[in-house]
């Protein structure tokens, strides 16, 4: 029991030291930039794209990532089928349905429409101007997002 105990509080404080990455609402953005302006990452998913779940829970868990992430952006998680409305640069968006419990948020397709599509995952990067500096359809590794975080 003893044994048990210890090697409990020995993964509690291991787990203390993990740093966990720092998200935003779009709503929040705004006021963000009254104290600082940083780039915007955005990473559209949902939650039924495999993809966009492993990208979650590897490269979006690793900590380099999440270093860099917290210290030098502002970290969105946005599911491209929210249902709410969202409130972005003086614009209300909304959650357009397409079928029978299928469709797509208006902002999700402003920002991560690329060649007249969106696909899952999207990671979309916007300057202090809240214009997209950059889009990626695809799953990305830790190596490659650590790139291009470095190039921005």
């Amino acid at each position: 029991m003893k044994y048990f105990l210890c090697i409990l509080i020995l993964m509690k404080s291991l787990t203390g030291f993990a740093q966990s990455l720092n998200h935003y609402t779009f709503e929040q953005i705004d006021s963000l930039y009254q104290s600082e302006t940083r780039p915007v990452v955005i990473f559209i998913h949902t939650d039924w794209c495999k993809y966009c779940q492993n990208m979650k829970n590897t490269t979006l868990q690793n900590e380099q990532i999440i270093k860099k992430l917290n210290k030098y952006f502002y970290f969105v998680d946005f599911n491209g089928e929210e249902k709410r409305a969202i409130t972005f640069q003086g614009r209300t968006f909304y959650y357009q349905p397409s079928g029978n419990n299928t469709g797509v948020h208006e902002l999700a397709e402003a920002l991560g429409t690329m060649d007249g599509q969106l696909s899952y995952p999207m990671l979309c990067i916007l300057n202090k101007d809240n214009e997209i500096i950059f889009q990626y359809n695809s799953f990305l590794n830790s190596k490659t997002l650590q790139q291009i975080l470095d190039a921005i």
